[in-house]
């Protein structure tokens, strides 16, 4: 069912489409969380060392396909928006090209280059094999990872934001299934959790293809919405390889500190694994504002509803400020039991690791939600290269820690490049907002550009 956000309560749709899809998030954050908790409490600290240690890995081969697939797709809610629905089609159309280009590519690519990435990220020796046979196998799914969030991204750019949810939801439940069969049942190593994820994706793609055939006719493509335009995949590439590239510089940020962190062992790896399992649940509420506020100003940017735009965005900030507030408060009262879900109580040097960071990062929330916001809604109204300039920022402040503390401070000089880097990305991000909204730029539709 689509959601024409260009009408109605700005308020009341943005909530309505952001808890679908924060709910979204965190079943999709499930699949390397189930992973780790199954794995570190059937196989062991190592295990769990191994498999959390690809978490900015995978961030950084997953989120460059997401940044691209969503990049794309405020096109598509653009000209939703303007009710073009025939050129909405062949935007889409010149994005299914794409998408199978990048990810046959990206596959070949990944898996020859595998074990020389693990090694420049410091990968221990005695769990090199395991990490190198998991990614190898998340490498070989890359496919249904990208038609997931293709096809979730023009749900989403048609204002569905609960179809994906569900089918997520069922996926989910695959994934730690699987997880036990392979695992407990099978005696199979870390590589069965890499089995389960990629089936799991496979099925959640499957089931959005299938309900977009059955349940949108305005998104049924024809043979001529095949035809191909260099001018569109042009403007699709010029706003969806800033967005991948914001992803992956973030990722190459996160991997840069992995590196670091691999230094101290496995307790400290294992620490840091689990807590930032609970840093992605957090996150999660903030990606889901800035992805609603994506689909929200991309819509009203079609519509050429301005004022939209602006209320919309000062809604969402004060939204993200109170669930900061909330989220800072759980973190520093329960965070420490928290952590209980991936190791056992007697592991108390890898819980000592996983509160260190805790007490680190949890000030800097406000920031981290802020910087969904700005960068989301600058994409939704079609500008690419700011908000890639906030990831580059970012890792800049990211790297910037790891080289002033290597060898000088301890495990929390390193923790500290996550705050630092969230405050360095709001710095060209919050007052290029605020000058485009100032001048007023593209008060027109975009069907009447």
């Amino acid at each position: 069912m689509t959601n024409d956000m260009t009408r109605g309560n700005p308020l009341k749709l943005i909530i309505s489409f952001t808890i679908p899809m924060f709910l979204g998030n965190i079943f999709q954050q499930f699949y390397n969380i189930a992973d780790s908790i199954i794995a570190g409490q059937f196989l062991g600290v190592d295990a769990l060392a191994a498999i959390g240690s690809t978490g900015s890995l995978i961030f950084f081969v997953t989120g460059w396909l997401n940044g691209l697939s969503s990049g794309f797709a405020i096109y598509v809610a653009q000209w939703f928006g303007a009710n073009d629905y025939r050129r909405m089609r062949h935007y889409i159309a010149m994005s299914v090209y794409l998408c199978v280009a990048f990810t046959v590519v990206m596959t070949v690519g990944l898996l020859i280059a595998n074990e020389p990435i693990l090694r420049l990220m410091n990968a221990p020796e005695e769990l090199l094999g395991d990490i190198k046979w998991y990614m190898e196998i998340i490498y070989a799914g890359l496919f249904v990872t990208c038609a997931y969030n293709a096809l979730s991204a023009v749900l989403r750019a048609l204002g569905d934001s609960k179809s994906p949810l569900y089918f997520l939801m069922i996926s989910a439940g695959i994934n730690v299934v699987l997880d036990i069969v392979f695992i407990v049942l099978f005696k199979m190593g870390v590589e069965g959790c890499g089995y389960a994820t990629v089936i799991a994706q496979g099925i959640s793609a499957l089931l959005c293809f299938i309900y977009i055939l059955k349940k949108f006719d305005i998104l049924k493509l024809k043979k001529e919405d095949f035809k191909v335009s260099v001018p569109v995949m042009g403007r699709l590439l010029a706003l969806g390889i800033p967005m991948g590239l914001q992803f992956s510089i973030t990722a190459i940020g996160t991997i840069i500190v992995q590196g670091a962190i691999n230094v101290y062992g496995a307790v400290y790896m294992a620490g840091f694994s689990a807590a930032s399992k609970i840093q992605n649940i957090v996150s999660t509420v903030f990606i889901a504002f800035g992805a609603t506020i994506a689909t929200y100003v991309g819509q009203n940017r079609g519509a050429g509803k301005m004022d939209r735009v602006k209320k919309g965005v000062y809604l969402t900030q004060g939204m993200i400020l109170a669930s900061s507030v909330v989220l800072m408060a759980i973190i520093f009262f329960l965070g420490k039991y928290l952590i209980l879900i991936f190791v056992n109580s007697d592991e108390t040097e890898v819980l000592y690791a996983a509160q260190v960071y805790f007490d680190v990062v949890v000030w800097a929330y406000p920031f981290l939600g802020s910087i969904f916001l700005y960068r989301n809604a600058l994409q939704g109204m079609g500008y690419g290269l700011v908000p890639m300039l906030g990831g580059v920022f970012e890792l800049i402040a990211r790297a910037g820690i790891v080289i002033w503390v290597a060898g000088k401070a301890s495990f929390s000089g390193v923790c500290l490049s996550d705050p630092a880097a969230w405050v360095a990305a709001l710095i060209p991000l919050v007052p290029y907002y605020f000058w485009i909204m100032k001048k007023g730029k593209a008060t027109a539709s975009i069907a009447e550009k």
